[in-house]
């Protein structure tokens, strides 16, 4: 019973240790102990391969702290304080013990790097580069370069202060010392951006059959490469430039991470050709091998990747034309039907009605042969008014002539044959839309104005082009009869075609009509021109 009322009175306790862990500010904590847990780790990765004092051959615990702060944010910096922290203090309290200022002034160079590499890749390349651009892998390199170049500068003249090195030596040693967290950045921090933010992504497209086989290959080669004294070192690139034409930048990061490991690992257990040159040379061939490798294999993998992206805009590209181009037949037909094919039909019933006249009546039925003949001239006339329209805006149209001149040219051929008087208004000067726009808004205004001459009955249309400051308006209006919209029938093929050019600029269309108080049709279209208006 005892135990029991202890396990009771202990549940409370233990609900709220667990909601104390689970608060923002804990997580928070948490994630900077592990951030600087992993900093450590790799840091001591790092200085497998010494160069002197504190310098490494490779340092990728830039390239991790610039991936975090790249990705999660700046906030997490204290994780790159805690694991420079102990780091430092490491070699402060070893046997070979380093100044204190000295040790201070790296810890500031190293987080200023770690920072700025941060913000200038940001600046660079965006928030959520995948290296799939050639640009990208050029603003890494620079973002990377320039941090490093920080790093460098600041930690050598700490130690040059704190009398570890001499005058004489700050060449080599801001030289090994950039060109380790350069090389460690750029195994590192690749690495990180093309799998960290999709993992499950990048790893199923290289854990296959030929991705597995990919990493045995450039474990082997590049071990083959650092481990013999024969003249192989650079036998890994074959393997490096297969996994960027196969596997884009996941592969390429991954065998760049293994291809360098191998070479770290092999130099640091004492063989190998570098191991065998002096320390200077040692460190310098090992950062120019990882560097190369990187550089080649990432630049290599982002042209490929900018290739298949140009083959698949070429391939939707010319699905759209395709498209367009069955939508360019499909408007032709409707504009056939919508005009010359009506007319056409009409002056077969026509014709029908004067043969029939013809062969009952004979010579008596003059007035109505001669009505009927009037009628087919009166629609052949139109019918051809209608094709020159249609073939002068296949023929160049607006896009030529501008918007109101081709409106005013085709009102004053159509006024000829119907007894109508139109007048057409607007700038001159050119529309800010598009001229595929231009075209659209040509051909609602053309099927308006064929509307009033064939159904209006009207004497006068009035036709007004105005550019607004987000929009241009077309405006028909006329003084026929009018109609009743509500009784419209569906289908109806101009209405329908005015509406589709208007949807097609991304526009309005209104019609306001009554019976016996003629009809105003407006289009209101964006001057961006819409989605498809280049292509109508």
């Amino acid at each position: 019973m005892r135990v029991q009322a202890q396990l009771i009175t202990g549940r409370p306790a233990l609900r709220k240790a667990a909601g104390r862990l689970q608060s923002p500010n804990a997580r928070y904590v948490a994630g900077v102990v592990v951030f600087a847990a992993a900093y450590y780790g790799a840091a001591k990765l790092g200085q497998t391969l010494r160069y002197t004092a504190s310098v490494s051959a490779i340092w990728p615990p830039a390239g991790l702290g610039i991936g975090v702060l790249y990705m999660w944010g700046l906030r997490w910096w204290p994780g790159v304080f805690l694991g420079e922290l102990v780091v430092n203090g490491e070699l402060l309290l070893g046997s070979n013990p380093l100044p204190f200022g000295s040790l201070v002034g790296q810890q500031a160079g190293n987080i200023a790097e770690v920072v700025v590499g941060a913000v200038l890749l940001r600046e660079l390349i965006g928030s959520r580069a995948a290296l799939d651009r050639i640009d990208q892998v050029g603003g890494l390199l620079i973002a990377l370069c320039t941090a490093t170049a920080i790093s460098a500068t600041v930690g050598t003249f700490s130690m040059r202060a704190g009398g570890v090195i001499d005058a004489s030596e700050i060449p080599k040693f801001w030289r090994t010392w950039w060109l380790g967290d350069t090389s460690g950045g750029l195994v590192v921090l690749p690495l990180m951006l093309t799998w960290a933010r999709a993992p499950g992504a990048a790893l199923r497209r290289v854990a296959t059959w030929e991705g597995a086989f990919l990493v045995t290959t450039v474990a082997a080669l590049g071990a083959i490469a650092i481990s013999t004294d024969e003249p192989v070192t650079y036998l890994v690139f074959p393997a490096l430039v297969w996994a960027a034409f196969r596997f884009g930048p996941p592969g390429a990061t991954l065998s760049i991470a293994v291809a360098a490991g191998i070479a770290i690992g092999v130099t640091a257990n004492d063989v190998g050709p570098f191991y065998k040159q002096p320390i200077d040379h040692r460190t310098l061939s090992t950062q120019a091998y990882i560097a190369v490798a990187a550089l080649t294999t990432l630049f290599l993998s982002a042209l490929v990747c900018e290739r298949e992206r140009t083959l698949t805009a070429l391939a939707e590209a010319r699905r759209h034309e395709g498209e367009q181009a069955m939508y360019e037949r499909h408007r032709i037909a409707r504009e056939l039907h919508d005009s010359v094919s009506q007319s056409l039909f009409s002056t077969a019933l026509h014709a029908r009605t004067a043969q029939k006249a013809l062969e009952h009546d004979g010579a008596g039925s003059t007035d109505r042969i001669g009505n009927a003949l009037g009628a087919i001239g009166d629609l052949v006339r139109s019918a051809q008014t209608e094709m020159r329209a249609l073939i002068f805006e296949l023929g160049g149209g607006p896009d030529r002539d501008g918007l109101v001149t081709a409106l005013r040219n085709h009102g004053a051929t159509l006024a000829d044959g119907n007894r109508l008087e139109i007048a057409v208004d607007g700038p001159e000067t050119a529309l800010p839309v598009p001229a595929g726009a231009q075209a659209q808004l040509f051909g609602i205004g053309r099927e308006a104005l064929s509307n009033v001459a064939k159904h209006a009955r009207a004497r006068n249309a009035q036709v007004l082009v105005a550019v607004r400051p987000d929009r241009v308006v077309l405006e028909v209006r006329d003084n026929g009869r009018g109609f009743d919209p509500d009784a419209a029938k569906p289908g109806h093929f101009g209405l329908d075609s005015m509406r589709s050019r208007a949807a097609d600029l991304g526009g309005v269309l209104t019609i306001e009509t009554a019976p016996g108080k003629g009809t105003v049709v407006r289009v209101e279209a964006p001057t961006d021109g819409g989605p498809d208006a280049n292509g109508a």
